[in-house]
């Protein structure tokens, strides 16, 4: 049944009231046309409940803007969703098209700090955000009474003589909900054993992030990446205004675990919309994302969290060489990740996931 303005209705019930399903919901392909955004294909997502997002095509299928009833839900930066025609892969590079967004994939055989591994000069976080998908098909349909949206397609990391990595990746949304599903799966096409990062790079911004927001998870301990993180760390999971001068904070959680071994986090706002509350969270498989780092930059103008699931730190491949902790792929072989984004849309959501987190966390104990 879709859940639509406070009632439910059968597709019978549904389709008699529209023209389309697409007066309510429905996906929509276009392509970007100004300055270095032109020629960027992307698909608007419509659920019906007010929640919306753009999934761009060739940005590896990742999803830039993100809306509720209006407000923002994801934080934005200053470069827009630049064609990869302009990524730069050396150095910081990469932050020259980091555009923000909901999600941000980093991988598929390197991210976290650029770094030298065994003598290959590597980028920060990746190329995979910057490669255009193929064989992408969006579409909907009625399964039963459900209507369900969706976009899939192929993102291969490939050289002559090297890796052969593909990604087939399938984001799903109903109409009548406010969450979306992502599905990757990761192969390796080729014939030698490849190294294989992957992380999950949800930015989340103003209005969820504001003075007074919180970090809702089940978080058993944590500890600091670096010095920086060190400042004030018993506030990891709250967040000021807007800060002058504010160096990036990042900080590794180690998350207990439902029961069927899903693992939920968000950052809730309750204070917003005088106290109506707004919220994002995730949910993930920790046996596929065993790692979860806290970005946490409350800057001025770069004022975001990002919440940030993987199977790897974020100090870069060599580290992760070093430490024993950096994940392959034998030829053939594939991973897969199952990742939902949802909204909490009131005071009583808000209140029934920090409950749900607290169950986790003593069922834990």
């Amino acid at each position: 049944m879709a859940k639509l303005f406070g009632n439910e209705y059968t597709r019978e019930q549904l389709l008699t009231r529209v023209g389309d399903v697409s007066q309510v919901a429905g996906v929509r392909s276009v392509v970007l046309d100004d300055g270095a955004e032109r020629g960027v294909r992307a698909v608007e997502f419509r659920t019906g409940t007010g929640f919306d997002f753009t999934v761009l095509v060739d940005r590896g299928l990742d999803i830039s803007i993100a809306s509720y009833c209006g407000a923002p839900l994801a934080w934005r930066s200053c470069t827009g969703d630049k064609s990869p025609a302009y990524f730069e892969e050396p150095g910081f590079g990469w932050l020259r098209s980091f555009y923000g967004g909901l999600v941000v994939t980093c991988g598929l055989t390197y991210a976290g700090a650029p770094c030298v591994d065994q003598g290959k000069p590597l980028g920060l976080h990746g190329r995979v955000s910057n490669t255009p998908a193929s064989n992408v098909h969006a579409d909907g349909e009625w399964q039963g009474n459900d209507y369900v949206m969706w976009v899939q397609g192929r993102v291969r990391e490939s050289i002559v003589f090297g890796e052969n990595i593909e990604m087939v990746r399938r984001i799903a949304a109903r109409l009548g909900e406010s969450k979306l599903q992502i599905h990757d799966v990761v192969r390796n096409l080729g014939y030698q054993e490849t190294e294989h990062m992957m992380l999950y790079h949800i930015n989340l911004g103003f209005p969820v992030v504001d003075g007074g927001s919180r970090l809702v998870a089940p978080v058993r301990d944590y500890r600091c990446r670096d010095a920086d993180a060190e400042v004030e760390k018993e506030l990891y999971a709250s967040f000021p205004p807007p800060t002058p001068g504010f160096r990036e904070r990042v900080y590794y959680l180690e998350m207990a675990e439902k029961p069927d071994g899903t693992v939920l986090a968000g950052i809730v706002n309750p204070g917003f919309s005088g106290g109506k509350g707004l919220g994002v969270y995730v949910r993930y498989m920790k046996s596929e994302l065993p790692r979860f780092a806290e970005w946490k930059m409350n800057a001025q103008g770069t004022y975001v969290v990002g919440l940030e699931p993987a199977n790897c730190a974020v100090e870069g491949r060599a580290k992760e060489r070093e430490r024993g902790t950096l994940q392959f792929l034998k030829p053939g072989e594939f991973r897969e990740y199952h990742v939902e984004i949802g909204v909490l849309s009131s005071e009583a959501e808000i209140s029934a996931f920090e409950e749900e987190v607290q169950g986790i966390l003593s069922g834990a104990r």
